[in-house]
């Protein structure tokens, strides 16, 4: 059984320009033409001393897999900031069947409009409450000290 293969996570940290056609054409080899892009190269020698003559330019890591394209985009991708603890009005959806009428507000639930980003956003006085019981509660009093 043949061992697992691993890679070489190569980035270009630094430009070429200026140096002398030999290590530019190494950089042209390994795939890597503009900065701050990552290939990644199984690890064999004739890979390790393409590495060691551009060493100062690049930057390298030994992994155990080679991402894709979009598993690195996904990667870079921040968070979003925010989490939903709870739909406003939910309590209602789920009681009865105004669901409906609360997402699409009387269109069809499976038209594109229903489910569209740019609708008004709509704060009902529960939503409100649930904020403001959660983030606006009386702060501890100061304590003083006379002498």
């Amino acid at each position: 059984m043949a061992p697992p293969t691993r890679f070489f996570r190569i980035t270009l940290l630094r430009s070429a320009i200026g140096l002398p056609a030999r290590s530019t054409g190494v950089l042209k080899a390994l795939g890597l033409h503009r900065r701050l892009k990552t290939v990644y190269h199984p690890v064999t020698p004739d890979v390790a001393g393409q590495v060691f003559a551009v060493k100062e330019l690049v930057d390298v890591q030994e992994v155990d897999r080679a991402l894709s394209d979009r598993e690195m985009k996904e990667l870079r991708q921040p968070d979003s900031g925010f989490y939903v603890e709870r739909r406003a009005g939910a309590k209602e959806a789920v009681e009865g069947d105004a669901s409906r009428e609360i997402r699409g507000k009387g269109r069809l639930e499976g038209s594109s409009e229903a489910t569209s980003s740019r609708d008004p956003l709509v704060l009902d006085d529960a939503y409100l409450l649930a904020i403001a019981v959660r983030t606006l509660q009386p702060a501890p009093p100061l304590e003083t000290k006379t002498t």
